[in-house]
C-alpha cells in the first residue's frame, strides 16, 4: 500500500497482517461507539469503534490528542474522515489516528455516501416485509391475529428499519425484520415435528418477541439505547405492547397470558435479559429458535465480512470463539 492509494475500506484494513504496521491510511467512517476512560495515571483516553458497511475496528485515542477532542465533540453517529497509520495490538488491527475531520451535515447527502457507511441486511427489506406480513395473515385465530396486527400498526415503520442489537447479532439496518422473518421461517419448518406446540400462539410469539427493540434502540448511523430502553429494556417494552394490543382485541385471558410469557421468557436465561424461564411448550420453542437464529446470524455476518484468505474471524463474543471462515474445499 502506498501513500498515493491508501486503503479506505474496513474489510481491506482488517485483511492486513502485522507486516503492514506503519503504513498510512485514510478512511471515511462512522463513529459507532466512544467510551471515555481514565488511565491509571489520571489521564483521559477514549476507546473508539469506527466502521463502515463492511465492518468495524476499535482503537485507542489519547486525551492529549486533537483527534480525541474532535471525536468526543462530534459524538457517536458522526461521520469522520480519519488519517493515521496501521498498527496492531495483540494481533488485532488497532490503528494510530493522527487526524480526524468531521464531515459536515451538508455533505452527508452525497450520492452513495450513506450506502457505503451503513451496514444493511443482505436481503431486500421490501421483500422481507411482504413475507413478514404474510406470516401475520397466516395466524388463524382471529383475536390473536388482530393483536399482532395492532402492534405492527403502532411500531411497523420503526420495526422495519431497526437493528436487532447494538453489537451481538443482526446489528444493522433492517436487522430486526430479518431476524424475526428468519425465525418465522424456522417456526413453519419445525412445527410439524412438535405437535405439542400450538402453531398460532408460537407464530404470534415469534413475530412479537423482539418488538420492544423498536423502542429500545435509536440512532440513524450508530445504534444506542434510548432512555426507555435503558430503564425498562426490550423484554418489558414488548410485553407492554402485546398486553395493550391483546386487551384491545379482546384476546382471551389464557392466550394473552401465554403470549406475554413467550415475550418475557424468550431471552432464555435471566442473565441474558429474560424476566422468567420459559415454562410453556410455545415459550420453550420460541426461545430455542431465537437462540438458533441469533447465533447463526453471528455466523452469517462473520462469513460476509471475512477477509480474503483469512482462516478465522476475530473472536465473536456471542460464540465465545473465533469462527472458521475458510470455505470447505470441494
Amino acid at each position: 500500500m502506498s501513500e498515493e492509494k491508501p486503503l479506505s475500506i474496513v474489510r481491506d484494513l482488517k485483511a492486513l497482517d502485522p507486516s503492514a504496521s506503519g503504513q498510512p491510511f485514510t478512511s471515511l467512517l462512522v463513529v459507532k461507539k466512544l467510551t471515555n476512560k481514565t488511565a491509571s495515571n489520571g489521564n483521559p483516553f477514549g476507546s473508539l469503534e469506527l466502521g463502515d458497511r463492511s465492518g468495524s475496528f476499535t482503537c485507542t485515542v489519547f486525551g492529549d490528542s486533537p483527534v480525541y477532542e474532535t471525536i468526543k465533540a462530534a459524538g457517536e453517529g458522526a461521520v469522520v474522515r480519519v488519517e493515521g497509520k496501521i498498527e496492531f495490538y495483540q494481533g488485532r488491527l488497532s490503528p494510530r489516528l493522527a487526524k480526524a475531520t468531521v464531515l459536515p451535515e451538508a455533505e452527508l447527502g452525497a450520492p452513495g455516501l450513506l450506502e457505503n457507511l451503513v451496514e444493511t441486511a443482505p436481503e431486500n427489506h421490501e421483500a422481507l416485509w411482504t413475507e413478514f406480513d404474510a406470516f401475520i395473515e397466516s395466524i388463524r385465530h382471529a383475536e390473536l391475529r388482530t393483536t399482532v396486527r395492532a402492534v405492527f400498526d403502532e411500531i411497523g415503520e420503526t420495526f422495519r428499519w431497526a437493528p436487532a442489537a447494538v453489537a451481538m447479532h443482526h446489528a444493522y439496518r433492517h436487522g430486526l425484520l430479518e431476524h424475526t422473518t428468519h425465525m418465522a421461517r424456522a417456526c413453519q419448518a419445525l412445527l410439524p415435528h412438535y405437535p405439542e406446540v400450538e402453531p398460532d400462539l408460537a407464530m404470534a410469539g415469534i413475530l412479537l418477541h423482539d418488538t420492544g427493540k423498536a423502542i429500545e434502540y435509536e440512532g440513524t448511523l450508530a445504534t444506542r439505547r434510548s432512555r426507555r430502553g435503558i430503564l425498562q429494556g426490550h423484554v418489558v417494552l414488548g410485553y407492554q405492547l402485546a398486553r395493550k394490543a391483546g386487551i384491545k382485541a379482546k384476546l382471551d385471558p389464557d392466550r394473552l397470558e401465554r403470549l406475554e410469557h413467550i415475550i418475557l421468557s424468550h431471552q432464555g436465561e435471566p442473565e441474558w435479559g429474560a424476566a422468567v424461564y420459559a415454562a410453556t411448550p410455545e415459550a420453550v420453542f420460541v426461545s430455542m429458535i431465537d437462540n438458533l437464529d441469533a447465533k447463526m446470524g453471528m455466523v452469517q455476518r462473520a462469513l460476509r465480512q471475512a477477509s480474503e484468505g483469512a482462516e478465522f474471524s476475530e473472536r465473536l463474543p456471542g460464540l465465545s470463539s473465533p469462527l472458521l471462515t475458510r470455505k470447505l474445499e470441494k
